[in-house]
């Protein structure tokens, strides 16, 4: 058999957006979507899985073998099929599927962006760092930027004409950001003069759009240490007049790219500013304020990492399904004696169903972890009902570090569950599977470790108000276990229950601990405490699929999809939940061992 063709499991999407969610009465509801209903929806979507399909899938493996070219001057060129694709999106309007109309937007609902970069992610993960990027600097610049300037500005962005950057980590400080040395001193014009050099900087040049507007975090003369001095600075790759008419070029030039273990179509980048010539740019918003506009950024850019780990995962399990199906390999096991037996499709091999099984249910139920968590934004941003945005807005604050810890980890183990499936060609660069594997690993490094998601949780979100963010997802995932068993999902629902009151006596557990001023020992259990919580998270997002697909059987009948999510539902809870109850017990049993001095040699 040849390569594996991509495709999109619309099913699901759409399962999860009108009937789990609900979103066509939801947003119906809200005033600036009330133009907007299903029919709109999915064909949107529909159009997003052919694009995915016909423009990105193509140049996924091309931009993975060619990567980017710097020259001498500091450009860079993106993969032969890039500049193509990207003109094609932004043409679409695909850059700005969420934004406003005013600032060249489509004014969609937050989710269905969501879904439509899950799509495009999926097809060519490397590529759509560019645009999702560029789309976050655009809402930085247009919620904080100079009123005069900043819906110009962004229009740029969101249009496709410029593409836009974030430049936090420097040598030498890595994760901690309060560490950044770049200068930014006041020349009395309004301007600024940066000097200093960005490490890591994705999609840094390109040779897609006409100018690059760099977001970068500096300190100006006496600014105080630490986060608490950082300011945010406007740097343009070429510098522009009033009129958005790009002229010089600016003393921001690339010296050098990451040569990587993935994603080599994204421009990985070190920026060195005023090294080259005078760096100009304009402070963003107040100074001082560089780490609050950031971390708006920083946000978004989480869950945008949270729905790579969907879309690497969404991806490796369609591969891998289409191969298991087609690959003849081995004859049934009640024939196993027979060298005459006809041979199977490894789909028939309990094994394989198993791995595949594996990839399903963590597929679909990321996926609505994902959607919902998009759909209470949606909400956030436009209900007048404070105390339904207070909860939605804890919610989001509690799960986005779950989201993308979880969904990272998780997606990068279907991928690598994807390899197993194809056997031999899994591991071979003929088929995409061994790609998402290099391409994924970055997912749990990026926009934050996944140990800093831990202790963000564990450190911060579980201390919100003193602790009732966390009571009050237990309150509801209580409730979601209760509705369960009326509707016949007793057992199921029981082992979520079950789960769900074992996190909380390991919170408590660990509260305790830290009370007792054990600090090294608490945090030395957050990453376990993490991959705990989502686990029974994901849990009851199977258990919810679970009760909307049995209500849609009752009233269209049966099919292949909707039986499936019943069955995720058994398998998670008698294979993948127990893993949690095994972490809690696990952390309870408080073993500090590794942070015994001198075991490393140190």
């Amino acid at each position: 058999m040849g390569a594996l063709d991509f495709s999109v499991d619309l099913e699901d999407i759409k399962f999860i957006l009108f009937e789990q969610l609900d979103i066509d009465d939801q947003l119906s509801k809200i005033e600036r979507y009330a133009d907007f209903d299903k029919d709109t929806y999915e064909a949107m979507l529909d159009e997003a899985a052919r694009l995915s399909a016909e423009v990105l899938a193509p140049i996924n493996a091309v931009g993975d073998r060619t990567g980017c070219k710097l020259d001498e001057e500091g450009n860079v060129t993106t993969p032969p099929g890039f500049k193509e694709a990207w003109s094609t999106m932004a043409e679409g309007g695909w850059f700005a599927v969420n934004a406003d109309p005013e600032v060249g937007g489509v004014g969609l609902p937050g989710i269905i962006n969501v879904v439509v970069v899950e799509m495009f992610a999926a097809a060519a993960m490397a590529f759509w760092m560019y645009p999702g990027l560029t789309g976050a600097a655009a809402r930085v610049i247009h919620n904080y930027f100079d009123p005069e300037r900043k819906d110009a500005i962004a229009t740029k962005l969101f249009t496709g004409e410029w593409a836009g950057t974030m430049c936090l980590t420097e040598a030498g400080a890595g994760s901690d950001v309060g560490e950044n040395r770049c200068k930014a001193v006041p020349q009395g014009d309004g301007t600024y003069l940066l000097e200093g050099e960005k490490i890591f900087i994705s999609g840094g040049d390109s040779d897609l759009a006409e100018n690059i507007v760099h977001l970068v975090l500096a300190r100006t003369p006496g600014a105080p240490k630490g986060t608490k001095g950082l300011s945010l600075f406007v740097v343009p790759k070429f510098w522009f007049d009033d009129a958005l008419e790009v002229g010089e070029r600016n003393g921001a030039h690339v010296v050098g790219i990451e040569h990587k273990m993935g994603i080599n179509g994204s421009a990985t980048c070190t920026l060195a500013l005023g090294a080259k010539g005078e760096c100009r740019g304009w402070l963003l918003g107040e100074e001082f304020a560089g780490i609050k506009y950031m971390f708006t950024m920083m946000n978004e850019a989480r869950i945008g990492v949270g729905i790579q780990g969907v879309s690497i995962a969404g991806a490796a399990y369609n591969y891998a399904l289409t191969y298991a199906k087609d690959r003849l390999q081995g004859s049934d096991i009640k024939n196993i004696r027979d060298p005459e037996a006809p041979r199977v499709s490894i789909i028939q091999h309990a094994d394989v169903r198993r791995n595949l099984m594996t990839m399903k249910v963590l597929t679909e139920t990321m996926r609505s972890m994902l959607y919902r968590m998009a759909h209470r934004h949606d909400i956030v941003e436009n209900t007048d009902d404070e105390a339904l945005k207070a909860k939605y807005e804890g919610r989001i604050d509690l799960l986005v570090p779950v989201l993308k810890s979880h969904c990272t980890d998780r997606g990068f183990d279907v991928a690598v569950t994807g390899v197993q499936v194809l056997g031999g060609y899994g591991y071979i660069g003929e088929y995409p599977v061994e790609q998402l594997v290099r391409d994924g690993k970055i997912m749990s490094i990026y926009e934050g470790t996944n140990g800093i998601q831990a202790l963000d949780l564990l450190g911060r979100k579980m201390r919100v108000k003193g602790g009732q963010l966390f009571m009050d997802w237990m309150q509801d995932g209580l409730k979601e276990c209760a509705a369960a068993k009326a509707e016949g999902f007793e057992a199921e629902a029981a082992a979520v229950e079950k789960a769900i009151n074992h996190i909380g006596a390991t919170a408590m557990h660990l509260g305790q601990l830290g009370m007792a001023g054990n600090m090294e020992g608490t945090l030395l259990q957050a990453t376990p405490f993490q991959e705990m919580f989502g686990t029974v998270h994901l849990g009851l997002e199977a258990l919810n699929q679970a009760r909307v697909a049995k209500k849609v059987i009752a009233r269209d009948g049966e099919s292949t999809h909707l039986s499936g999510k019943l069955a995720n539902l058994k398998f998670y809870t008698a294979n993948i939940l127990p893993k949690a109850v095994a972490i809690g017990k696990s952390i309870q049993h408080g073993d500090e061992s590794c942070l015994a001095p001198g075991l490393f040699g140190e």
